[in-house]
């Protein structure tokens, strides 16, 4: 049911031709290798200082995998692996609500992107910390990363893809935007491992 008729070559294509809000650099990166036969990876920088290093406001990575012999856990040929991470404030750190309110914000960018899916599992982890001794001087923070996966449902991966690219600028902290403030992918400089 989700099987381009074409291959992984127009899935691949449709994640390349995704738009991203111009907050967002996003570049094609070297998939993992061990995952599934074929894949396709994207890095993503909310407003990123450095081309070599993550963003200090928001970052995150989308693979596209593709298995024809369908693994009994993805229910499909197809599945999305990503994450999103963002620093945070520390008193929002501590709010018990916050890891299902990350996951919410990703089912509603799906959902707003027409990125039809099935099978969705994740993890939202929330780390507070505090310097002490000769680390005294990094005092308090906090920060947010969620790990999901699912199966698409339909032939538009880039879907997903976008999808995802809001996820990371919410989580960075970014609202919500229109459609008409997006930009395509550029590729990066040097690959770069996904996860």
């Amino acid at each position: 049911m989700n099987v381009p008729p074409d291959g992984f070559e127009v899935a691949a294509a449709s994640v390349r031709e995704a738009t991203f809000r111009s907050e967002l650099e996003v570049a094609e990166i070297r998939p993992p290798s061990n995952l599934a036969p074929d894949a396709i990876a994207l890095s993503g920088d909310v407003h990123p200082a450095n081309h070599e290093e993550d963003s200090e406001f928001g970052t995150g990575r989308f693979v596209l995998l593709h298995d024809p012999d369908e693994p009994e856990a993805w229910r499909g040929s197809y599945r999305v692996v990503c994450f999103a991470q963002a620093p945070l404030e520390p008193e929002i750190g501590v709010d018990p609500f916050l890891s299902d309110v990350a996951w919410s914000w990703l089912v509603e960018a799906l959902e707003s992107r027409g990125a039809l899916f099935e099978h969705p599992s994740g993890t939202a982890t929330i780390v507070n910390a505090k310097g002490f001794g000769e680390l005294d001087s990094q005092g308090e923070g906090s920060q947010i990363e969620l790990r999901a996966s699912w199966t698409p449902r339909n032939y538009d991966f880039g879907s997903h893809a976008a999808a995802w690219g809001e996820l990371v600028c919410m989580l960075a902290g970014l609202p919500p935007v229109e459609s008409d403030r997006v930009v395509s992918i550029r590729h990066r400089r040097g690959p770069r491992d996904a996860g």
